[in-house]
């Protein structure tokens, strides 16, 4: 049995038959050719993080594969009243066939899925957010970018570490620009770096945007002040002046370059409106995407458990 906790825990070869899968599906999606590849199957949605993008995907994606999604916030079950994690494994595991979780701290995913009798999938932690970045590689290759060159301007976060390991694992470049006192974690830097010495990926580190974004033919961001950091808003957007994807900027990169933001994106401050608007159709197919992109990871973990049970 596998988890999808981490891009990091997947070869190339894994990872792309992950996204052919996705393809495969969505394609059938829009045939409106539904494959029950999940027929009378259960996934448990547990959110201590609130989420429109997540919650619709992965509740649409499993009734479209043919079973049910059970949404469930820590306000109603009795995680959220002190049970601990493991206990709450140890149950919701023996009821459904699979399990997302979109918490805070990845230390309680981890733990989630040690003692999880069934597939467990990362819809975010304060670490990763793998699905997103399979989701943005998706859409990349919709996008015919079939050689790319990622230039990440903003945050250290969730969102530039998976890009991190999805670069060290498939081999393209990748450039980071970040404020000095806003870098990635290092112990998940120097884990992506030495994976890529294996790829062949180039991994950069910055704090001047434009360096990053200079000949990129993908130039994406994030929110400067993620949920649970408000309290922050007002030092962070000090932080972070100059650190805007404007017209300016995107100018720097390549001819016919695209935008990609997981959303939701505060015009003005990560992003312009001129920008936002002017690729908001790579942004929105980014966010279509998530559905088919969830799909595919999940029938590919339950193919995985097959595969066990025959062996």
């Amino acid at each position: 049995m596998r988890h999808f906790l981490s891009i990091k825990d997947f070869t190339k070869d894994e990872l792309l038959e992950m996204i052919a899968l996705a393809q495969k599906i969505k394609k059938q999606t829009k045939q409106k050719h539904f494959v029950p590849y999940l027929e009378h199957q259960t996934l448990g949605m547990i959110f201590e993080k609130s989420s429109t993008r997540t919650r619709v995907s992965f509740e649409t994606g499993i009734y479209q594969l043919g079973g049910i999604g059970l949404f469930l916030s820590s306000n109603d079950i009795q995680l959220g009243r002190g049970e601990p994690m493991k206990d709450t494994a140890r149950v919701i595991s023996r009821m459904v066939d699979m399990v997302m979780i979109r918490t805070f701290e990845q230390s309680k995913l981890d733990e989630f899925a040690k003692y999880s009798k069934v597939p467990v999938i990362n819809g975010l932690t304060d670490s990763y957010h793998p699905v997103q970045i399979m989701t943005d590689y998706l859409t990349l290759l919709e996008c015919r970018v079939t050689d790319p060159i990622v230039a990440y301007v903003g945050d250290g976060n969730n969102i530039t570490h998976s890009w991190l390991m999805l670069s060290a694992k498939l081999g393209f470049e990748l450039r980071v620009a970040t404020p000095k006192d806003y870098a990635c974690d290092s112990a998940i830097v120097n884990e992506a770096l030495e994976i890529a010495k294996s790829s062949g990926a180039k991994i950069s580190f910055s704090h001047d945007p434009k360096e990053a974004v200079e000949g990129a033919n993908v130039v994406t961001t994030d929110t400067w002040v993620s949920m649970g950091q408000e309290d922050e808003k007002e030092e962070r957007i000090k932080a972070f002046s100059g650190y805007i994807v404007d017209s300016n900027l995107m100018e720097l990169a390549q001819d016919g370059a695209i935008f990609l933001h997981c959303l939701p994106a505060y015009r003005d401050y990560e992003v312009s409106e001129e920008v936002f608007e002017a690729h908001a159709d790579e942004v929105f197919l980014e966010a279509e995407n998530r559905l088919h992109t969830q799909k595919g990871i999940m029938v590919w973990l339950d193919n995985h458990i097959d595969e066990d049970i025959d062996e």
